[in-house]
């Protein structure tokens, strides 16, 4: 069945990958608003619209300097540009349309900051790593997942600027969380397709170092993940009920580590790396009820017994 064009274009803005980013990038926005602030609804909205078409002109640059080898991949043999749905040069103009629009949205209607760290992070992802980083060198995923790891601080940074003494230090723990995610995450996916990636002379990891090892690392990985999304309680970005989510979130992606060294069957991977995408998404969750619902549940009791003036 072919796909209407309107939906091809959709295709090559990775939707699913997209969507992850936004929603990292929302829960920064959140997190950057303190209880008793006014709601920025405007940069918001704006910030949201553009973070997304910068994040979706990054995915399309993805494709078109990827299409030869995804006719290689059973994974990727059917998106448009492998297809011949679209033209290597529908895919650029079109990547252009939404790079340029993001920034238009974000340096007119969010702030200067936002739109830099939002640029820095299209080129980081869609030429840095896709553009020589994942044809170079096994780690492409620990180097080149600093590109991903930033939609936290887009998402503050649309909200403050950064300009409070303590943006900086916490928006990056959010990016340092999702930084040392990334491995343990997408080395899951390359071990369960680890024959597309060696038919297409990608250097990951299970191509160049093995199985076990890759599994070892993911292992190793997910513990420094756990040790990693305890700064949150640490620093007093977050509290107890933050803490006790991180930790039985953190247990699970260990157990899956441990599991995937001997693995009940070749699948395990990649439910390990569904998993993982699980485990960010509610711990970013567990991130934004903490900081924002326990607060109004904590004050309750105090307004109720509050003396009268």
């Amino acid at each position: 069945m072919t796909w209407p064009l309107w939906r091809q274009y959709w295709a090559v803005t990775k939707p699913r990958i997209v969507a992850l980013i936004v929603f990292t990038a929302v829960i920064g926005m959140l997190l950057a608003i303190r209880p008793g602030d006014e709601w920025p609804w405007s940069r918001l909205l704006a910030g949201s619209i553009g973070i997304w078409m910068a994040a979706a002109s990054a995915a399309a640059i993805n494709h078109l300097l990827d299409s030869r080898i995804d006719k290689l991949m059973a994974r990727t043999a059917e998106r448009p540009l492998a297809t011949g749905a679209l033209r290597p040069g529908q895919v650029l103009g079109f990547a252009l349309l939404l790079g340029l629009g993001s920034m238009l949205i974000l340096v007119l209607w969010v702030n200067w900051i936002c739109a830099l760290l939002s640029f820095a992070g299209l080129i980081g992802y869609a030429i840095i790593y896709t553009g020589f980083l994942k044809r170079a060198t096994p780690q492409n995923i620990v180097i080149g997942g600093l590109a991903g790891a930033v939609p936290p601080l887009l998402g503050w940074a649309a909200v403050t600027g950064m300009q409070r003494e303590w943006d900086w230090a916490y928006a990056l723990l959010l990016v340092l969380i999702i930084f040392v995610w990334t491995p343990p995450h997408f080395w899951a996916l390359a071990i369960f397709r680890r024959e597309d990636y060696s038919r297409a002379l990608v250097p990951m990891l299970p191509v160049t170092h093995g199985v076990t090892y890759t599994r070892w690392q993911i292992l190793l990985y997910t513990v420094l993940l756990v040790v990693v999304t305890v700064l949150p309680w640490a620093t007093r970005m977050s509290g107890v009920f933050y803490l006790a989510g991180a930790l039985v979130l953190g247990a699970v992606f260990l157990w899956y580590a441990w599991k995937l060294l001997d693995p009940p069957d070749e699948f395990f991977a990649m439910r390990t790396f569904r998993y993982s995408i699980v485990y960010l998404m509610a711990l970013f969750a567990f991130l934004l009820v903490d900081h924002w619902l326990l607060p109004l549940f904590d004050a309750a009791p105090a307004l109720e017994f509050a003396p009268a003036p």
